[in-house]
């Protein structure tokens, strides 16, 4: 069954949250909306959403939001399928959100995203293996070619061997209480 998929603008999508005609569903990451994230927003990571959406399923209209839009875009026939019935996206995402200056709650305690994380730590190790291979020898080069290599392996199978092992970093570990 399809159903219909509707853009928003942030102002648009502001003034439901308002008058509580809407819910907000963030489909980013846990660490991505533990970061940043519109207030009224319920976290739905797209990982893990399942065939049906319980928090969708109310009288309140339902609008789909990431980073850019591009997630809600790509899947928006999946997270109409969840949702079960008409669904709305946020156009822009959270970037338009904080562009059309609404406010965000931000706490900056949280690590940066892992995937950020991995694009930091993938950088920095292509320009070391360039910088040795160039000043002491070229066997250096292997790093970034080693690099290179799982890069695309991530992006042909999903799977990110970096990203696993950033997860696993002190600094990404929830606190023990």
């Amino acid at each position: 069954m399809s159903h219909s998929i509707l853009p928003l603008s942030p102002q648009e999508t502001s003034a439901r949250l308002q008058n509580g005609t809407a819910r907000l569903i963030d489909i980013r990451e846990p660490d991505e909306f533990g970061r940043e994230h519109v207030q009224q927003a319920i976290s739905a990571p797209l990982s893990t959403l399942g065939a049906s959406l319980e928090t969708a399923q109310s009288d309140r209209d339902v609008i789909f939001m990431c980073r850019t839009g591009n997630r809600t875009g790509t899947n928006c026939q999946r997270l109409a399928e969840c949702a079960g019935r008409p669904i709305y996206l946020l156009e822009g995402g959270l970037e338009a959100w904080k562009a059309s200056g609404l406010p965000t709650s931000v706490d900056h305690t949280k690590p940066i995203e892992v995937m950020r994380q991995v694009q930091m730590a993938a950088g920095g190790l292509v320009v070391l293996g360039v910088v040795l291979g160039l000043l002491i020898h070229p066997a250096f080069w292997a790093i970034s070619a080693f690099v290179g290599a799982g890069l695309f392996v991530a992006g042909l199978t999903g799977f990110c061997g970096m990203a696993k092992l950033l997860a696993l970093a002190p600094w990404n570990r929830p606190a023990r209480v």
